[in-house]
């Protein structure tokens, strides 16, 4: 979903998701994967639990 999509989204608004919690998720911000991730269960409610932020910068002569 986009952002937009998202703040769309009103109290008791239904999402299907492809995931089942605890399965591991890939997080984009526009076309860029931004982020890990996997689907938690908060009592009713679905959420994202972020697991590893993606680093897109290029390597620099100490990373190599």
């Amino acid at each position: 979903m986009t952002v937009q999509e998202i703040l769309r989204l009103g109290r008791g608004s239904v999402i299907q998701l492809e995931r089942l919690a605890g399965e591991p998720i890939d997080i984009y911000v526009g076309e860029r994967r931004f982020a890990e991730g996997e689907v938690v269960v908060l009592g009713e409610h679905f959420g994202v639990r972020i697991t590893r932020i993606v680093n897109h910068a290029p390597p620099t002569e100490v990373d190599a």
